[in-house]
């Protein structure tokens, strides 16, 4: 009976489009598995890192003086020192190579340091465009509030509104009592009758 229930199961999973293999299930709470690769593996952002501290010391004036120092070493050593201790003759054709080289590593290093740099100033102007429109918002709002308080006040009873009704009453019954006869005169008016 255990070999029919599987005959079934294999069945169903045959109609519905499954495979007959089981298949594992994928677990979003674990991390994957890393895969064997014959590469090296490296931080992407290393190398931008490494770019970045490059391009930054290119960028000083300690850059600039270094490397007149070594250009004036270079030339005054090849200059002045013994005939075969002078490794670059007059023309200078090797020191015009290391300067070319560096030019062209020192070019793209700036330029990678310099989109790095664009890529954060997208993502900070952003921020700041977010944190702008939910200030806005915040404004509005709270003029919104501020002009329904203002409407609200003028329906409000204010302390100079009440005495100004509390001294009207105050008149109206001074007013009142003034045309209502004397209390001892209609006494006397009563007892002599």
């Amino acid at each position: 009976m255990g070999s029919g229930g599987e005959r079934e199961e294999a069945k169903d999973r045959l109609l519905s489009g499954a495979s007959a293999a089981p298949r594992s299930r994928v677990r979003l709470d674990l991390p994957r598995a890393s895969r064997r690769t014959l590469l090296p593996e490296y931080d992407p952002e290393a190398f931008g890192r490494l770019s970045e501290r490059i391009a930054r010391f290119l960028g000083t004036g300690r850059f600039i003086v270094w490397m007149t120092l070594t250009i004036i070493l270079w030339v005054v050593w090849n200059i002045w020192a013994p005939e075969p201790l002078r490794f670059d003759q007059y023309p200078f054709i090797f020191l015009t190579l290391m300067l070319s080289l560096q030019a062209s590593y020192a070019a793209p290093l700036i330029l990678l340091a310099q989109n790095r740099q664009d890529d954060r100033d997208k993502v900070t102007h952003e921020q700041d465009r977010k944190q702008n429109e939910r200030s806005i918002a915040d404004t509005e709002f709270l003029t919104r509030e501020i002009a329904a308080l203002r409407m609200g006040l003028g329906e409000v009873a204010t302390r100079d509104w009440i005495r100004s009704e509390i001294q009207d009453l105050l008149r109206e019954t001074t007013d009142r009592r003034a045309l209502l006869p004397p209390e001892g005169g209609a006494r006397s008016d009563e007892t002599d009758r």
